[in-house]
């Protein structure tokens, strides 16, 4: 192609209708070019048949199959380091602006301005777009400038300011015309980028009306199973949050548009406070001194602790990739004060594991369970992992589901006694906080 073209770079928004970026790009003055970038610094971390991988790659080659048959267009695949990438882009192709979406994470944001940087010394353009979220980085903030650290007055604002926005909905079809004529840009197998194809699915979300409307009333049961699966889906941006949120107001449910508002509370801590990905936003949590025990922390990964909803939880999640959210906070909250463990090291094991891991939402709710964060559960509210049974399973539905050795000679001893447990951690937390 000797034709001056536009870049649109593809990362955490695999869909090509409602993307905002991508949607400016096609109104540009030049042809489009799509393309997407595995991303070495962040793969070689992973494991070869990590389930999000595959979950890229199929639904790009998705993308991919539709807009040439379509469109007799592509999307580009490449694997790299992207500023090498785009080195080597600028010398392939005469490429006047690259379009891409905001991405908040203190990686992405170091990433964008090395990238931006450097095209800029070749003359070439660099915009970002808000796509992810409805508000951003210091959208919602208090009267003062400051931004809240407390989700009840963030989400009584946030809507407050919902009101007055200009709710729009980006469709692309009327410009896919522009996308750059070539249907054989280059393509990568999963093999190519050092990967096999996982044996675990990320699940479609469902967000019908009828789960909606029961979300209030069923969404604490693990044993019901009905959550959206949602996560994943607004991780890797293979949903609007736009389309999302407007389907929340459309069935009138305050709960469902309070977890998509969480969702972007914490994604605004992490850019106002990119410290609390690894150090406690409360500085005096980190004088905890932690247990740290490998043995114990592996019986905890592997859901042998012999209190049967936390091993429910984690054998769910070392088998499926996910968890129910009430279970979440119980096997957070037993990592870090039954058995006095660092809750980095749980927020990486869910980093690797969990299928919807998202590093704001992941790490406010590590630092939530550990008392350490904005908004957090006081040191001293720590969850009875059995009085949670009769609360949330009182049937053992769930934990008969994922525990096969439940009620059997061979299911664990309880590996700490629950009350002991607890004085341990006061007096532990206690020694540090105060």
């Amino acid at each position: 192609m000797n034709q001056p073209i536009n870049i649109f770079w593809f990362r955490r928004d695999l869909r090509l209708d409602d993307n905002v970026g991508f949607y400016e790009a096609l109104k540009g003055d030049c042809p489009v070019m799509p393309i997407f970038i595995f991303d070495t610094e962040i793969l070689d971390k992973l494991p070869e048949d990590d389930a999000r991988v595959t979950f890229i790659h199929e639904t790009l080659q998705s993308m991919r199959q539709t807009v040439q048959d379509e469109y007799g267009s592509s999307i580009a695949m490449y694997n790299g380091k992207p500023l090498e990438i785009y080195k080597k882009l600028v010398d392939e192709y005469e490429i006047k602006t690259v379009y891409t979406n905001h991405d908040y994470e203190p990686y992405a944001t170091q990433r964008d301005k090395e990238i931006k940087h450097f095209l800029e010394s070749k003359n070439i353009g660099f915009k970002t777009f808000k796509d992810q979220v409805i508000f951003e980085k210091d959208e919602v903030v208090k009267k003062d400038g400051d931004p809240y650290v407390v989700y009840t007055p963030y989400m009584r604002t946030w809507k407050e300011n919902f009101k007055e926005y200009n709710f729009k909905i980006h469709y692309t079809n009327d410009y896919l015309n522009n996308l750059v004529d070539h249907s054989r840009l280059p393509n990568l197998s999963l093999s190519d980028i050092g990967f096999t194809k996982s044996s675990q699915e990320i699940t479609p979300y469902d967000v019908t009306p009828t789960l909606i409307q029961e979300y209030e009333e069923t969404r604490n049961f693990p044993a019901k199973d009905n959550t959206s699966r949602l996560g994943p889906h607004l991780r890797f941006g293979t949903v609007s949050p736009r389309k999302m949120m407007k389907k929340a107001m459309n069935e009138d449910n305050e709960t469902f548009m309070k977890e998509l508002i969480w969702r972007e509370f914490f994604m605004q801590i992490l850019w106002h406070f990119p410290h609390t990905k690894d150090k406690a936003f409360k500085a005096k949590y980190d004088r905890i001194e932690w247990r740290n025990n490998e043995d114990d922390f592996k019986k905890w990964c592997d859901g042998k602790t012999g209190y049967p909803l936390v091993d429910a939880g984690m054998r769910q999640l070392n088998k499926t990739g996910f968890m129910h959210n009430r279970v979440r906070m119980l096997v957070g909250s037993f990592l870090c004060k039954h058995l006095l463990i660092d809750w980095r090291w749980g927020e990486a094991y869910f980093a690797e594991k969990l299928h919807d891991y998202e590093m704001a939402s992941n790490v406010g709710n590590w630092q939530w369970v550990a008392g350490s964060g904005v908004d957090a559960a006081p040191y001293f509210r720590i969850f009875n992992p059995t009085t949670q049974i009769d609360k949330f399973d009182k049937n053992r539905v769930y934990i008969k589901q994922w525990v096969d050795d439940f009620d059997t000679d061979s299911y664990p001893d309880k590996m700490v006694d629950h009350k002991e447990a607890r004085e341990r951690c006061l007096e532990t937390y206690k020694a540090a906080v105060s």
